[in-house]
C-alpha cells in the first residue's frame, strides 16, 4: 500500500525558506509522477510542483517559479520541495500526491495517492 508522508512544514516570516519533504513507501516508484499541492482556505487545491521519477523531469506553477523547487532523492525515496522567498500568499495546506500512470497532469484527479499535508504559515 502507498503511503506519502509529508514533513517539514511550518511558520516563518515573509522571506524565509522551508524545505518540505515527503516520504514515499509501499510501491515502486519509478515510473511515476510525484506533485506537491496546495490549498490556502476558502480556495481550491492547486498545484504547485511536480516531477517524474525516472528522468527527474520538473514541472513548476508560475505562481512559485524561481522561488520553489522540486528534487527526488532516489536512495531515500523521497521528494522533496525547496521553498524560498516565502510571502503570505504561500501560506497553505502543502499536499504530496502520486501519480502511478504518469501521467504528467497537472490536474488532481490525476493523483490517486495522498498525503495527509503538512502547514505552511508564512507571516508578514
Amino acid at each position: 500500500q502507498v503511503q506519502l508522508v509529508e514533513s517539514g512544514g511550518g511558520l516563518v516570516q515573509a522571506g524565509g525558506s522551508l524545505r518540505l519533504s515527503c516520504a514515499a513507501s509501499g510501491r515502486t516508484f519509478s515510473s511515476y509522477v510525484m506533485g506537491w499541492f496546495r490549498q490556502a482556505p476558502g480556495k481550491e487545491r492547486e498545484v504547485v510542483a511536480a516531477i517524474r521519477w525516472r528522468t527527474g523531469f520538473t514541472y513548476v506553477a508560475n505562481s512559485v517559479k524561481g522561488r520553489f523547487t522540486i528534487s527526488r532523492d532516489n536512495a531515500k525515496n523521497t521528494v522533496s520541495l525547496q521553498m524560498n522567498s516565502l510571502r503570505p500568499d504561500d501560506t497553505a495546506l502543502y499536499y504530496c500526491a502520486a501519480d502511478g500512470y504518469g501521467s504528467g497532469s497537472s490536474l488532481e484527479e490525476a493523483y490517486e495517492y495522498w498525503g495527509q499535508g503538512t502547514q505552511v504559515t508564512v507571516s508578514s
